[in-house]
């Protein structure tokens, strides 16, 4: 049927996609490491890339295959890789595809973990070059003879600046700059990156897409928007027939099979069960973060409040024509300074303190001492991260809920 809706599809997608035997709806868990070839040959085909199949679970197995089928399809590429994390897929894919000598521009308002990793890229001789991605001019004026590539995130973590999607997009088009879009915070059923002319689509699984909070996963898609005939950084044995699946190629074997950050044959069977309630899942959470956002803006508790949902977010008609149907799960609120954050956060009884985002339950955390601890007061301060930021990630409980406790913790900490 090609006619299916988004929602439908993706419930349907590993019966529709993978054809698994037996007449199952869910592709079987394939936990076997080695695969036997009855034809010395038939090994010899797929080692040398000559035709497809799987030799080491490590590179491959069909329950990765047929996640990074749905995923794929999901996003309407050219192909997929998995990886264990979605740190794992983000490092694996720059350091596939980039060399000392080379240079990059990226967001500063990159989540803290990512932005590490920029820090370990320059150790091996990458230049890493960081700017205000809400406008492309900016992205311009960092552009040199050199830069490989522009990478940031859909929406930040945790301020929630909306990068200029668009205007990056035509840039990176017009100058045949690989643009890779960390798109974590804006699956496809509220963003359709390759209209923006993404190039890679770098997601954390274990986020909306898995969203239950039980499962560790990455994924890499190539839209096929990007020219890598373009690309000097393919390796010669990499340049296969097929010129769209170059840069893929190059990070299963350099990424995947030499870094080793597989994604267990269980774990892709859990995120391909999560997937089929994302569209429903983001629907409510969507829905929920814009009634707390709203809340949380007219509170005396509450100084500021960042949502793109918002008709006061710097690029709130930015989002409204980017994003289909929602602003995000993620909003962060600047306490009244009267109010200690830890105190308020340990006053919550339904809202969970944790570290994760993405869940079917609602998360908070204080962003300035712990997740961007690392960076340092000087550079949260140019990111916008004040301490007294909270980052709430919205879950799915019913909202009456969700809005009874944050009028609980209020009412005890402000007399």
């Amino acid at each position: 049927m090609k006619n299916l809706s988004p929602e439908t599809r993706l419930v349907h997608a590993d019966r529709l996609l993978n054809r698994p035997q037996s007449g199952g709806v869910h592709e079987a868990t394939n936990n076997s490491v080695l695969f036997e070839f009855e034809d010395v040959q038939g090994l010899v085909d797929v080692f040398q890339g000559k035709k497809a199949g799987h030799v080491y679970s490590r590179s491959s197995s069909s329950s990765a295959v047929s996640l990074q089928n749905i995923l794929n399809d999901f996003d309407k590429g050219v192909g997929a890789v998995v990886f264990a994390t979605g740190m794992a897929a983000i490092s694996a894919t720059f350091y596939s595809l980039l060399k000392a000598g080379d240079h990059i521009v990226v967001s500063q308002f990159l989540f803290g973990n990512t932005r590490s990793f920029m820090s370990s890229l320059e150790n091996f001789g990458i230049e890493v070059t960081l700017v205000d991605v809400t406008e492309a001019r900016n992205v311009e004026d960092a552009i040199k003879a050199n830069t490989k590539m522009v990478f940031c995130e859909s929406i930040a973590n945790p301020v929630t600046q909306v990068s200029d999607l668009v205007g990056i997009g035509e840039l990176c088009q017009s100058k045949n700059i690989l643009f890779a879009l960390d798109n974590t915070m804006t699956p496809h059923t509220l963003l359709d990156a390759k209209k923006v002319n993404a190039s890679l689509l770098l997601t954390s699984l274990t986020k909306y897409i898995g969203g239950h909070g039980n499962v560790l996963g990455g994924v890499v898609v190539d839209t096929g928007l990007y020219d890598w005939a373009g690309f000097s950084n393919i390796d010669d044995k990499y340049r296969v027939t097929d010129i769209s699946q170059w840069g893929l190629t190059q990070i299963k074997k350099r990424g995947l099979r030499d870094m080793g950050a597989t994604l267990a044959p269980q774990s892709a069977h859990q995120i391909s069960i999560g997937l089929e309630t994302l569209s429903m899942r983001m629907s409510r959470t969507c829905a929920n973060a814009m009634a707390l956002a709203k809340y949380l803006s007219t509170h005396k508790g509450v100084d500021n409040v960042f949502y793109p949902g918002l008709l006061e977010h710097p690029q709130h008609e930015r989002a409204k024509a980017l994003f289909n149907r929602g602003y995000g799960g993620i909003l962060s609120v600047e306490l009244d300074a009267s109010i200690d954050v830890h105190q308020f956060l340990n006053q919550l009884k339904l809202i969970i303190s944790a570290t994760h985002l993405g869940d079917t339950r609602t998360l908070a955390l204080p962003v300035a001492s712990t997740i961007f601890y690392e960076n340092g007061a000087e550079q949260r301060k140019k990111m916008g991260i004040r301490d007294s930021l909270i980052r709430i990630s919205v879950g799915i409980e019913d909202i009456e809920d969700i809005l009874a406790d944050f009028d609980q913790a209020f009412e005890t900490l402000i007399k």
